[in-house]
């Protein structure tokens, strides 16, 4: 187990450094998540973080990339369904890296 301080807060992460607890996630905590993984947040970013954060919420898992592909370009347009385009905004693993950002756990079946 590891901790991270933003804005005074101590948050605790596994030793990966994934938040422990989903609650603790804002939007400051995504930027400082993405500041550790080298990721300068765009809109494009937020739209993916935002979409693993909704799917979560409705199905209490973390995708894995290939259902993340699927349903982001089911619900954002082809051009952004597909691995070229989050491999671009997330090179450490559209799944994995994004899941961190976004403050949930990693994804069943990532290494």
């Amino acid at each position: 187990m590891g901790t991270i301080e933003v804005n005074g807060k101590t948050l605790e992460t596994d030793e990966e450094g994934y938040l422990t607890t989903l609650d603790d996630w804002t939007e400051e905590v995504g930027n400082f998540l993405a500041k550790q993984e080298n990721v300068e947040l765009t809109p494009n970013h937020w739209e993916v973080i935002n979409f693993l954060r909704e799917y979560y919420t409705e199905f209490q898992i973390a995708p894995a990339v290939r259902v993340l592909t699927k349903s982001i370009g089911k619900k954002l347009g082809a051009d952004k369904g597909n691995s070229q385009y989050l491999y671009e905004l997330f090179p450490y693993g559209p799944a994995k890296q994004a899941c961190k950002i976004a403050g949930l756990p990693k994804p069943t079946g990532c290494v």
